[in-house]
């Protein structure tokens, strides 16, 4: 199967103590529409995001025999896919001047889209960990 970029951007509310990043009931939610978008087994690879690490994530990741996690070692940026990911899109947005958090995530999910429809960009990502299968390239 081809590579994949499945996202979800979150706008966070501007509220006193609303929490302002993904719950694991957010990732689970990512989960599940992943698993049925693409109809089928699914691979994960988490880094050490603590919400990454909560029980109840753990939990859910155990009795679902569809989901297969990678857990990353502490601080190992070189090995997250999503690192390179990042770098792709602060390439194409640098020197963009926002007026609203609404543009933002416009362009946010332009660029992301864009990567998603390019499966070798999401390759490049992937072999730049060196933790795929991809063929050694010929010296």
């Amino acid at each position: 199967e081809p590579s994949r970029l499945i996202y979800r951007p979150r706008a966070h509310l501007l509220l006193k103590g609303a929490r302002k990043s993904f719950s694991w009931r957010d990732y689970r939610d990512l989960l599940v529409r992943a698993h049925l978008q693409l109809g089928g087994p699914i691979v994960v690879v988490w880094d050490n995001l603590n919400t990454h690490l909560t029980a109840e994530l753990k939990r859910y990741e155990a009795e679902h025999d569809w989901l297969t996690t990678i857990r990353l070692p502490p601080y190992a940026p070189d090995l997250n896919p999503v690192e390179a990911i990042w770098s792709l899109v602060r390439r194409a947005m640098a020197n963009t001047a926002f007026d609203t958090p609404g543009h933002l995530d416009r362009i946010l999910r332009r660029e992301l889209r864009k990567i998603q429809l390019r499966p070798h960009l999401i390759d490049g990502c992937l072999t730049a960990t060196r933790l795929t299968l991809a063929p050694p390239t010929p010296p």
